[in-house]
């Protein structure tokens, strides 16, 4: 009878899903239908489901759920995001990065792919590091004769460091609902989110010495003129600010002086300090940030909202069980059942936001894995950068979508091209971090 119901529930979100209806709302909605019918089926001793008495009980766990203390950081990130993007610091980065690296093979794009590190150990929001630097970058590549399809690539792919490098906003919602410490998962991604990033630099680097004509060096007659060390100290002043807001909050949490919750607050602070400082802080640019967050929040806690109510309704019906035991049931090894996971939770990708998959799946499938004897933390950066290659992966990729919304004259074409060397690297990661679990586990011990 369990198995009969969790195929139900899944098989109407799923319907509904493609009906092109809010998911926050679909998930909910399926939640409390399901609810209401279990209360239904125990009045009259038809389905005797055992978590699952009233409604009342779903309306409890799902207040508890977002009113947890641990999803705090998740609205100060994003503030600092917005915030940081109004600072004007991306375009300091990109005039001075330009001087230093013009010159070497594909210069003007590592320059991109290093600015877009800064810009996710500042942000963590994929949507923001995107369309800046697609509407900052991919003109100045184009007018430097790089081709269309690498430009997109380069940007998209660069882009996506956001929800992988801390202070991300999928690790602080992942250390909520998996219940490990989000210091411990922030300390984990370091290592792969800059394994990841060096990937791209060389596969650039190589790329620029094959093919030159793709990614010409790029020679300014403007910067001719200019001495080495006024270049260093034009680089110095642009990347100061920003690598000291993030050592400062990823620091204090590494350090253990403060919490991700007062250091998301300092972050904050900080971000609205290096706004005003550039005189870039107007009440107008108050206004849009604090409405671009409100929104970003509001969206997100709608969906955990929904994603809540819809697992506990799962697990009042036995589909913890259920998926426990088709897991245990499969003939494969411990880690014939982690591909299998992480293989699912990458194809999910492809239609379902990180959100959905982090609040309903990898709760139901992380105690499974930890029994089997894996690292919690390994297996969470693992999904991860599962989740962060879903991003860029063609047709459904939202990376995709957000560079051709702030660039409308390349075609989807040469975007899908663009990517996937780009899904390759991060795939290639995903396979290191796999088979080197230190890489993710020693900075946390």
């Amino acid at each position: 009878m369990s198995e009969l119901f969790v195929f139900l529930l899944f098989s109407i979100f799923m319907l509904i899903l493609f009906s092109g209806f809010p998911v926050a709302f679909i998930l909910g909605g399926v939640g409390v239908l399901f609810a209401t019918l279990g209360s239904i089926l125990v009045s009259f001793d038809i389905y005797d489901v055992a978590e699952l008495r009233t409604i009342g009980f779903v309306a409890n766990r799902t207040f508890s759920t977002i009113s947890s203390y641990s999803l705090i950081p998740m609205s100060m990130f994003i503030f600092m995001g917005f915030m940081l993007d109004r600072s004007g610091i991306a375009e300091r980065l990109i005039g001075a990065m330009r001087r230093v690296l013009g010159k070497t093979p594909g210069g003007l794009a590592i320059a991109v792919v290093l600015i877009g590190v800064v810009l996710a150990a500042s942000t963590g929001i994929i949507g923001a590091s995107v369309v800046l630097l697609s509407t900052i970058a991919l003109p100045t590549m184009f007018k430097a004769g790089y081709a269309k399809w690498i430009s997109a690539g380069t940007v998209g792919a660069t882009g996506c460091l956001g929800i992988l490098v801390p202070p991300s906003i999928m690790l602080v919602v992942m250390g909520d609902q998996l219940r490990i410490p989000v210091g411990d998962l922030f300390m984990g991604a370091i290592i792969p989110g800059l394994l990841l990033a060096t990937s791209f630099v060389l596969f650039i680097f190589i790329y620029a010495l094959l093919k030159p004509s793709n990614m010409p060096k790029l020679v300014s007659e403007e910067d001719s003129g200019i001495s080495k060390f006024d270049i260093i100290l034009d680089i110095s002043k642009a990347l100061f600010a920003p690598l000291i807001l993030v050592l400062t909050v990823l620091g204090s949490i590494i350090a253990g002086i403060a919490s991700p919750t007062e250091a998301s607050g300092i972050g904050a602070a900080g971000a609205t300090f290096l706004a005003w400082s550039s005189g870039r802080l107007k009440w107008q640019d108050l206004r849009i940030v604090c409405y671009q967050t409100g929104r970003s929040v509001a969206f997100l806690y709608a969906l955990i909202f929904g994603a809540s109510c819809f697992s506990v309704v799962l697990r009042g019906y036995g589909g913890d069980e259920v998926i426990e035991e088709a897991l245990y049931a499969l003939p494969l090894s411990p880690e014939g059942v982690l591909f299998c996971v992480i293989f699912i939770i990458f194809l999910l990708g492809f239609f379902l936001d990180w959100m959905e998959i982090v609040l309903i799946i990898a709760p139901l499938v992380m105690p499974i894995l930890v029994n089997f004897g894996f690292d919690p933390v390994w297996v969470a950066i693992l999904m991860a950068l599962c989740l962060q290659t879903s991003f860029l992966t063609p047709p459904v990729g939202m990376a995709l979508f957000y560079i051709r919304s702030a660039a409308s004259n390349i075609s989807m074409a040469e975007i899908y091209k663009g990517a996937i060397p780009f899904v390759l690297l991060q795939l290639l990661t995903l396979t290191i971090v796999a088979l080197y679990p230190s890489l993710v586990t020693w900075l946390p011990s």
